[in-house]
């Protein structure tokens, strides 16, 4: 449509004006336009009607404030967060409903429960992006991280990888692979605890995604797994520093190569924590890094030998 189409003249969409040069079909009354319809004043006739919306697309209480309306769109939502929501026992003012539209509602989002997804595909994209967001709750992850893990999902779906793989074990593999690449010290196990599949499936789901969609996931170091065991065994700033300063000197030699980045930190916490004088047992500082006893002190060896 042109816009000399919807703006014959030009004119304040918010003061209505008359127009000479047309009359009222019906009883060539006086015809006045405005930003919403053409209206003969005489007997009410709408001529026209202008169905594009011009206004503002916020909403403003006063002239400092201004709120957008509606939420955002949102990755998390197989449809952007678009979707209808039909309420239950109360209207929109709170109110208590009659029995009758009670059940006319049941009806109703039962209805829109069975329409709302077009395809098997779609179906199976909204119950992947909600364990998604199930396990981005369960490990308490930002919404940063947990919209990226959902658009990893959707990525992982077009390219035709959830096709004889547990859905479950996509979204537990598209958690851990967006904490690697945002260098989040979250081990995998942590993500098995919270998902609801094996760890050998989430292990064999990261590594396709891992191969498939090549992810630029950086190996993790120890230094990301130090405040995690320091807020875990409530340890002071003190220890904190000087742990990082050890894993920081780990990091520059060949003594990370090959080890697992969580057993020298934890190695780095508990030597810090000895020089400390800190009361601490080799025994809980592994179950923190949820590593084995032998791994810490074999970590802890290397680590006064450098």
């Amino acid at each position: 449509m042109a816009t000399s189409e919807i703006y014959e003249t030009t004119f304040d969409e918010d003061v209505q004006t008359e127009s000479s040069a047309n009359q009222c079909p019906e009883c060539d009354g006086r015809v006045t336009t405005n930003a919403v319809e053409t209206v003969c004043e005489d007997c009410g006739l709408v001529i026209d009607e202008q169905r594009i919306d011009h206004g503002p697309e916020w909403r403003a209480y006063d002239d400092e404030e201004r709120e957008r309306t509606g939420a955002p769109l949102t990755a998390a939502r197989h449809d952007r967060g678009l979707s209808t929501e039909i309420g239950h026992g109360t209207d929109a003012h709170g109110n208590e409903l009659s029995g009758q539209k009670r059940r006319r509602l049941a009806r109703m989002r039962r209805e829109q429960t069975r329409g709302r997804w077009r395809s098997k595909a779609e179906r199976n994209l909204a119950h992947g992006l909600g364990e998604v967001r199930r396990l981005a709750s369960a490990l308490e992850l930002s919404e940063s991280i947990r919209d990226q893990a959902c658009q990893l999902f959707r990525s992982a779906q077009s390219e035709d990888l959830l096709r004889g793989r547990s859905i479950e074990a996509i979204g537990a593999a598209s958690i851990y692979g967006t904490c690697r690449c945002n260098q989040h010290p979250l081990l995998l196990e942590d993500v098995v605890d919270a998902a609801r599949v094996e760890s050998t499936r989430v292990t064999n789901a990261y590594r396709t995604l891992n191969r498939e969609l090549e992810l630029p996931a950086p190996p993790m170091r120890p230094t990301s797994f130090v405040p995690r065991l320091i807020s875990a065994l409530e340890l002071d700033h003190d220890i904190r520093r000087h742990a990082n300063e050890l894993a920081e000197r780990a990091e520059g030699t060949a003594l990370t190569n090959g080890c697992q980045p969580s057993g020298v930190a934890a190695a780095c916490v508990y030597l810090a924590a000895q020089e400390q004088g800190a009361l601490i047992t080799q025994s809980t500082v592994a179950s923190a890094a949820e590593v084995s006893v032998v791994t810490l002190r074999s970590r802890r060896d290397e680590l006064q030998a450098m």
